[in-house]
């Protein structure tokens, strides 16, 4: 039977292409966070260990730069396979999609809720590469039906945009509450 693996076999490292590369970026995420944690936490006098404020923050980032530094070791110590920049260039490319959210978010107060949504929703369907008459009604039915539901059902409270502001009397109040 072959379900029965050594100690050498369970623990082998298989690395991937652009694994030095992330991890020198945890370590280095990690060193930060664990330089600015006296400044963002405090140790309290005449407190016990694990209720201090400071503790459990500590003890998370102590771990993850002890993990971080292991995982650059054994990135260092592993075979290299082809493709680094490969897949660190698709990183990046998929930074693209946070690019679009923070438009989306910075047009919301401007345009409201509903058409920012349903226009993102729209735009990412497009992007994506939806082209077809039923894939559009989708994403924009789709955009709607998020916004009605968090705004109307859910009334989570959500800036209403400036464009609201040139609705007719009537439909502005209307707006300004369900869309």
């Amino acid at each position: 039977m072959s379900r029965i693996k050594t100690l050498q076999e369970l623990f082998k490292r298989y690395r991937r292409p652009g694994d030095i590369v992330f991890a020198i970026l945890f370590c280095f995420f990690s060193f930060f966070l664990l330089s600015q944690l006296e400044f963002q936490t405090k140790w309290v006098a005449r407190t016990k260990l694990y209720a201090q404020p400071s503790f459990w923050p500590a003890a998370s980032i102590l771990g993850m730069t002890i993990f971080s530094v292991l995982h650059y070791i054994g990135s260092l110590c592993s075979p290299r396979i082809a493709g680094r920049w490969t897949e660190v260039w698709f990183w990046l490319r998929s930074a693209e999609y946070v690019l679009y959210f923070l438009i989306y978010v910075a047009l919301v107060p401007w345009l409201g809720y509903l058409p920012s949504t349903m226009a993102f929703a729209l735009f990412l369907a497009l992007r994506v590469g939806y082209r077809s008459r039923q894939a559009i009604l989708s994403a924009v039915a789709f955009g709607m039906g998020v916004a009605i539901i968090f705004r109307a059902f859910l009334q989570v409270k959500i800036p209403s945009g400036e464009l609201y502001n040139h609705l007719p009397d009537a439909v502005r109040a209307f707006a300004l509450t369900y869309l």
